[in-house]
């Protein structure tokens, strides 16, 4: 006997994806609403995250599946996925895991937005957390 295929998810094809099929996801925390980082999600890695109830992305980089906190232990639960009116950008809120506090970047800090414009130059206005150094083995 034959597995029998899995169903197509339905609420999956409301999304825009762009021509590589792929979406941009923002992670936000819940309580603090603080934006945490920029991300790429595909359907396989929407669906994931969706039945994990954990941050599954897509890494263009390596082309493959990224799942948050793989190497790190930085883990992302996910507590909602929405969508923004256009349907081309997803917003998942999420309580980051692995750290108090949350470490979402892998530069060590709590956000990827740890750079200010100030009088025509970057400066990074938020602490590295942990050296990335004894993050990534």
């Amino acid at each position: 006997m034959e597995p029998t295929p899995t169903p197509p998810v339905s609420w999956l094809k409301h999304i825009r994806w762009d021509s590589k099929g792929l979406v941009p996801v923002i992670a936000q925390e819940q309580g603090t609403n603080d934006v945490l980082m920029f991300a790429w999600m595909n359907r396989e890695a929407l669906q994931k995250t969706a039945e994990l109830g954990q941050a599954v992305y897509f890494s263009r980089s390596r082309n493959k599946l990224w799942y948050k906190g793989e190497e790190s232990g930085h883990v992302q639960k996910v507590h909602e996925i929405r969508m923004d009116c256009d349907n081309d950008v997803i917003l998942l809120k999420v309580t980051q895991l692995g750290h108090e506090p949350g470490i979402a970047c892998h530069t060590g800090r709590h956000s990827c937005f740890f750079s200010v414009l100030e009088n025509g130059e970057w400066k990074s206005v938020d602490p590295v957390l942990k050296d990335p150094e004894s993050i990534y083995k």
